[in-house]
């Protein structure tokens, strides 16, 4: 299984993966979209912090492909 995430992190990525699911069903929902965007950048300001701080493998990488899989 993947890494343990932080606390902070894992709940960023759970309301990515959330929210693109809601995307999935509603495309034209421009304020979703935009707020992926935010958390998104979130997720990846956190994780430059936290790989510099050996909380993370230099190695992991958010993709919101696999990102459900992080949180489940």
């Amino acid at each position: 299984m993947a890494p343990e995430l932080p606390e902070d992190l894992y709940h960023l990525v759970k309301k990515a993966v959330a929210i693109r699911k809601h995307l999935e069903r509603s495309r034209k929902d421009i304020d979703s979209k935009y707020r992926l965007i935010l958390v998104e950048s979130r997720i990846h300001r956190l994780a430059r912090y936290y790989k510099t701080k050996r909380q993370l493998p230099p190695t992991w990488k958010y993709e919101s492909g696999t990102a459900a899989s992080l949180v489940s």
